[in-house]
């Protein structure tokens, strides 16, 4: 059973950075590519990072370029969302994805709000 859960979400202010984790279980980690996705309130999810399996193929959404860096250790089942210089636009909860056998699979979400 595929299962995500993320972690590292919280309350900061505007110029600060978290960084989230995403454990994985349920399927052989290190051969997905993995995604986050954020979803701020009123709007739609939205594509924030991609890694491929191996993590030599990465990457951004324009707003995030050069702020955010993902990550992931294969060895420990776990992918990771380095967040810095924070904005408020950046509030939002973030999902961590995985597309297994044609099939979605979301974490339950961890929320980061930036604000002063």
């Amino acid at each position: 059973q595929v299962q995500l859960v993320e972690s590292g979400g919280g309350l900061v202010q505007p110029g600060g950075s978290l960084r989230l984790s995403c454990a994985a279980s349920g399927f052989t980690f290190s051969e997905y590519g993995m995604k986050w996705y954020r979803q701020a309130p009123g709007k739609g999810r939205e594509l924030v990072a991609y890694i491929s399996s191996l993590g030599d193929f990465i990457n951004y959404a324009d707003s995030v370029q050069g702020r955010f860096t993902i990550s992931r250790r294969n060895g420990k089942n776990t992918l990771y969302l380095q967040m810095t210089s924070l904005k408020s636009e950046d509030t939002a909860v973030y999902f961590c994805h995985v597309r297994f056998f044609e099939r979605d699979y979301w974490g339950p979400g961890t929320q980061v709000t930036v604000s002063p």
